[in-house]
């Protein structure tokens, strides 16, 4: 018989992974079903913003979270001559929320720490799940390698196409935002690079952003307006790149030359136009299945961090599954919903191609002080749990 408190999350990304440790440390019976047969050191880099430290500080894995990654002193936005437009300082807003504001890791060590702190035996590599069914108080999933499992509840962590979702909400689809990128690490780093500043650089239609890691390393990301996957764009290589990117201020020419073709990583950017259900009875959206965003803010993983942290405390503090997972929901989806709205609005302005509207971005960009920016973004860092 199956245990009405046994929850299945299914998705060890980092949301997935954030909330079956955060479940776990409250007594919560919990298995993780991944779809990668094993576990690899892929991805590339993160920003994560004061809002994801002091969620890892609630679930209480903040400081082995913290010890992986790299404290940023500033995060700028230049135009292609490499004039500054916006500046933030971050060790300023730190000081001022006390706590962490500005902090990058590489994917892979944040999954690395987040796996060391799971329950043995939790996590269950190559459950690829394809469908579910709702059987009256339990859910039996159905994996691609033909095996099943059923549990209590299940909280749906399977990312933008999520299989969840599509059948919960059929008309909710990934969207396209109107441009293509690449992406990689890299630590053949040219003389004299600045490992303190985030930044990113804006030219016509396109934009470079440059994220120093731990270890000497950098990720990078390159977007390019473009068609929906578009074969040509697919198949770019570094002088491709670099034919669309040479003019751009130093260091960014330097950087994709002492890039390897076969570091890239290319995808279109894609989210999901805001929806209204996170609760299903007993089956639950979160991350990037219930709200992905376009990654302008750098909040798409710091919202699936905070979703775990919301999530396990809302399971500890209701009397049934159903109605956490509907607080859950209350408790979301406006600021979930603002968050990808913005990030979209965002990226519209930041991939401008038209020379005047340029023009007149940049200049409202230099003459805004940066009080009032900070201001705009006070309720990203003004959150509990």
């Amino acid at each position: 018989m199956t245990n009405p408190r046994s929850f299945a999350i299914v998705g060890g990304g980092i949301g997935g992974l954030t909330l079956a440790i955060a479940m776990q440390r409250k007594g919560f019976d919990v298995t993780v079903y991944e779809n990668a047969a094993h576990i690899k050191p892929l991805g590339a880099g993160l920003g994560l913003a004061a809002n994801a430290v002091k969620a890892f500080t609630d679930i209480g894995i903040n400081e082995e979270v913290l010890k992986k990654g790299k404290v940023m002193r500033k995060l700028s936005i230049k135009d292609q001559t490499g004039r500054v437009l916006s500046e933030t300082d971050s060790e300023n807003l730190s000081s001022k929320y006390g706590i962490i504001n500005n902090f990058t890791i590489h994917r892979a060590d944040l999954h690395e720490v987040l796996i060391q702190h799971l329950n043995p035996d939790s996590l269950q590599l190559g459950k690829g799940c394809v469908d579910f069914i709702q059987e009256g108080s339990s859910v039996k999933l159905i994996f691609q390698d033909g095996t099943t499992a059923t549990a209590g509840h299940v909280i749906a962590c399977d990312g933008i196409h999520s299989i969840f979702r599509k059948k919960l909400m059929p008309g909710s689809l990934p969207r396209y935002a109107g441009y293509t990128c690449w992406r990689a690490v890299i630590d053949d780093l040219p003389p004299g690079f600045n490992f303190d500043e985030t930044s990113e650089t804006w030219g016509p239609g396109s934009r470079f952003g440059i994220v120093p890691l731990t270890n000497k390393r950098v990720y990078w990301f390159a977007c390019l307006n473009a068609k929906a996957n578009d074969p040509v764009m697919q198949g770019f290589k570094i002088p491709d790149l670099l034919n669309h990117f040479e003019l751009f201020h130093s260091p960014v020419p330097e950087i994709l030359t002492r890039t390897r073709n076969e570091q890239l990583i290319w995808s279109d950017i894609i989210d999901l136009e805001p929806i209204r259900k996170f609760a299903f009875g007993n089956i639950v959206l979160m991350g990037d299945a219930a709200h992905a965003t376009t990654p302008n803010m750098g909040q798409g993983a710091c919202m699936a961090i905070e979703d775990a942290a919301v999530l396990a405390n809302c399971l500890e503090n209701y009397s049934t599954p159903e109605e956490a997972f509907q607080q859950f929901e209350l408790k979301r989806i406006e600021r979930t919903t603002r968050i990808v709205n913005t990030s979209r609005a965002l990226g519209r302005v930041a991939q401008l191609e038209n020379p005047l509207l340029m023009s007149l971005r940049n200049t409202v960009l230099r003459l805004t002080p940066q009080h009032v920016t900070e201001k705009q973004l006070k309720f990203l860092y003004e959150i509990s749990f």
